[in-house]
């Protein structure tokens, strides 16, 4: 028999690493606030094509938050033609999520023999497939959404741009020729083709994938999301006021971040740490595009021109290009050649104000160094909120996944960062590059976005102390949980 006094929450985050911390985090601040709230169970998925991923940072959080169980669900390999289904590397992720539910359903039912289940949180990816398994099973559903408001509520709101777009354009098949703007409630007008790719091409699969799953958000007991009330107050009101789900109720919204990983504490002191120490306060741009955010030796070598002609002092970290095997997008790039990448004699001559690293840098540590006065990002949801928590104006530069809606909201909406303009084809130019890193350290542009982002940090601190808006969201989750 089960106890009452036993029980769990079961958080389900897709395979991404990103989507891991995000999910381990959420953890993490619930048994730190609410200490008497159920255990904590994660379950991880695991593919053949990203064995071992995860495996150091899993390691870590358990030594260190013994309260946090990890299930590794089994090992799964996709079918053969799994990369011949679509172009993007998400519908991979779907089909493993789908693959996965048997596993998720046993592990579901094991915890259930000791613990009673008080909730299952999973994100976006995983909700097309896992609903079926815990409405039967009958388990309260939340939904967790790693990245902002504006983001979530352009998702929510998808079903009715698919409708409107079926309904008033002939043979409909893509948004993303379209050069008009769509008006989504509660963020700015964007451009239709600024929609995550997999959202553009009404012919591909996995964009029926997503159609799905934004049509199916309802069906959750609420939904979870990493941002906080005074960071994005339009799009948060526009969401609970229903606007963004016109035929069907929006489950409660809450807003319990910023969730960003803790700094690295007991490990070795990284050198670029102490390279920043050497340099003055607020003069120094970073640049870091993300774990899977890649770039060509074309594009590598149009930034390392354009660093060098700003005169600015900068930190750079260097991944090596992409190869054109999908099923190795999740895993690590090998260690770059910097004297084959970058210009010959690039790193002699800026040796004195630029420090370019290879793979990784400690970026939590980075952006909440002294030294640092401005972040060159591809606009993923965590590194946006680690900059607006280490006080540093940004550079949006979108690479991938909803990262070009992310650049709209903080250039138009959020006044956090200035914007890095692309060509046709998504490259950047050197003279675009040295232009916007001096605009942002220069310029009258860069104090106004210097001076937003100094107040969205207050802001951050205020709604993640006692009597603030995520902590009082957080307790109105955990008191649902303890009925």
């Amino acid at each position: 028999m089960v106890l009452m006094a036993d029980q769990t929450i079961v958080l389900y985050p897709s395979p991404a690493i990103g989507h891991l911390i995000a999910m381990v985090e959420l953890g993490k601040l619930i048994l730190k606030h609410h200490p008497s709230s159920p255990k904590i169970s994660i379950l991880i998925t695991t593919a053949t094509f990203n064995v071992g991923s995860t495996t150091s940072y899993i390691n870590r959080v358990s030594q260190t938050n013994p309260s946090i169980q990890f299930h590794h669900l089994p090992i799964l390999s996709l079918p053969p033609d799994s990369t011949n289904s679509s172009n993007h590397h998400e519908f991979l992720i779907f089909q493993l999520l789908r693959l996965n539910n048997p596993s998720v359903r046993n592990a579901l039912q094991t915890i259930s023999q000791t613990s009673t289940i008080k909730s299952f949180i999973t994100d976006f990816f995983c909700a097309i497939s896992v609903l079926q398994v815990t409405e039967n099973l009958n388990i309260p559903t939340f939904f967790f959404y790693t990245s902002g408001l504006g983001a979530l509520a352009s998702l929510l709101y998808f079903p009715t741009i698919h409708e409107n777009a079926i309904n008033t354009i002939k043979d409909f098949k893509s948004f993303k020729d379209f050069d008009t703007h769509l008006h989504i409630p509660g963020v700015p007008p964007i451009l239709a083709s600024d929609l995550p790719k997999p959202m553009l091409d009404i012919t591909d699969k996995v964009y029926h994938e997503f159609l799905y799953c934004s049509a199916n958000f309802h069906r959750a007991q609420g939904i979870i999301a990493n941002s906080f009330e005074s960071l994005e107050p339009q799009a948060a009101k526009a969401i609970r006021d229903g606007l963004c789900v016109p035929d069907a109720p929006t489950p409660p919204l809450y807003c319990i971040g910023p969730l960003i990983a803790d700094r690295a504490e007991g490990k070795e002191v990284h050198e670029c740490l102490s390279w920043l120490d050497s340099q003055p306060s607020r003069s120094v741009v970073f640049l870091c595009f993300g774990s899977l955010g890649l770039f060509s030796k074309a594009q590598l070598v149009e930034i390392a021109i354009g660093l060098e002609k700003s005169g600015q002092r900068f930190l750079w970290v260097v991944r090596s290009p992409p190869t054109e095997d999908k099923t190795n997008h999740f895993l690590a790039p090998p260690e770059p050649d910097l004297s084959v990448l970058l210009p010959e004699g690039f790193l002699d001559r800026t040796k004195d104000r630029g420090l370019v690293l290879k793979l990784w840098a400690p970026q939590v540590e980075v952006l909440n160094h002294e030294s640092v006065g401005g972040f060159v990002t591809h606009c993923g949801w965590n590194s946006v909120l680690e900059a607006v928590c280490g006080n540093v104006p940004m550079i949006a530069w979108p690479l991938y996944a909803e990262q070009r809606l992310n650049k709209v909201f903080l250039v138009e909406g959020l006044k956090l960062a200035l914007p890095m303009e692309e060509v046709k084809d998504g490259f950047v130019s050197a003279c675009e590059v040295e232009k916007r890193v001096k605009q942002l350290m220069e310029s009258d542009e860069g104090k106004v976005v210097r001076e937003q982002t100094s107040k969205m940090s207050e802001g951050a601190k205020v709604a993640m102390s006692e009597g603030g808006s995520s902590l009082k969201a957080l307790s109105e989750l955990v008191a649902l949980w303890k009925e």
